[in-house]
């Protein structure tokens, strides 16, 4: 049976290239430049391993990122308009990024085209890894038979689970990207003070601050803890999973730790994915972000 419906991904979802093929998702890049006249198709003209391997080579350089153009869009959706082949397009939160608008107006574009064009546009909330299990989850509706327009309804009704809690190696990016001003503000220039951060319907908010990466990264897992007790689903209901940065090794350990975390307090999990935090979102965080992504499943 061929697919009922093709799901697309700005390229924030950072899911790795092998499975995004596997699964049959099409990701439309964000950009990278590091010197903001060259600018790179992430995980086409740069793998995310280098470019984090290049902020960590050039301290102080702060690399910038940029959203897929409406024609980059349009290219994408053009083949499955002509098909009759309706698409869902699940794009990085409006708040921190442009995506969805450029995702909208190629849209219009393709329509005046192919007026019988079904073409779904869906803001997230969220972004990395937490995005790429929102667009797995979208492509589990799709291979269980779930019509277009239930998938669409079901994906609406669980993105505002999702979640992210993580920490950073220092300050450093965030003060420059001026994204959580609040969070640098309390935190002043004290000695390796680091903040924990939620992501929560689209937006940013300061969890926590505290010295020291052991120290942060048990508030990150605490605060995980706390929004599954508050939770009447239990863990079986969720998608769980951890995001890292530059440091793959740190990230497998931590999910070793979070998956101990889990067992002590009763959860009966068995594995949570480790993905690796693109570009798109270490601009903002630097090398060294670590965390993870929950989010209501959606079967």
């Amino acid at each position: 049976m061929g697919e009922t419906f093709h799901i697309i991904s700005d390229g924030s979802c950072d899911l790795p290239t092998a499975l995004a093929q596997e699964k049959n998702i099409t990701v439309v890049p964000f950009y990278v430049s590091f010197d903001e006249e060259h600018y790179l198709k992430e995980n086409v003209d740069i793998a995310v391993r280098d470019f984090y391997q290049m902020m960590v080579d050039k301290k102080g350089v702060y690399p910038k990122s940029s959203m897929p153009s409406i024609q980059d869009y349009a290219e994408v959706f053009r083949p499955f308009a002509e098909n009759d082949t309706p698409v869902i397009c699940i794009c990085i939160t409006t708040k921190f990024s442009g995506s969805l608008q450029s995702a909208q107006n190629a849209k219009e574009l393709i329509l005046e085209k192919y007026p019988q064009a079904q073409i779904t546009v869906i803001d997230s909330t969220v972004d990395t890894v937490l995005q790429g299990q929102f667009v797995l989850e979208a492509v589990s509706l799709r291979d269980h038979g779930v019509s277009y327009q239930d998938t669409i309804a079901r994906l609406n009704a669980i993105k505002s689970t999702g979640r992210i809690f993580f920490t950073v190696g220092n300050m450093e990016y965030l003060r420059h990207g001026g994204r959580i001003g609040k969070v640098a503000a309390i935190a002043g220039g004290a000695l390796d003070i680091r903040p924990v951060i939620t992501l929560k319907q689209g937006e940013i908010f300061p969890s926590g601050l505290d010295r020291g990466r052991k120290r942060t990264l048990k508030k990150v897992m605490n605060l995980l803890l706390e929004y599954l007790q508050e939770d009447p689903l239990g863990i079986d209901n969720y998608s769980l999973v951890v995001g890292y940065g530059y440091d793959e090794e740190e990230g497998i350990a931590f999910r070793d730790q979070a998956l101990a975390a889990l067992h002590e307090k009763g959860y009966a999990i068995k594995e949570i994915p480790v993905f690796q935090i693109g570009a798109t979102i270490g601009v903002h965080t630097g090398p060294y972000p670590l965390g993870f992504g929950v989010i209501e499943r959606g079967i």
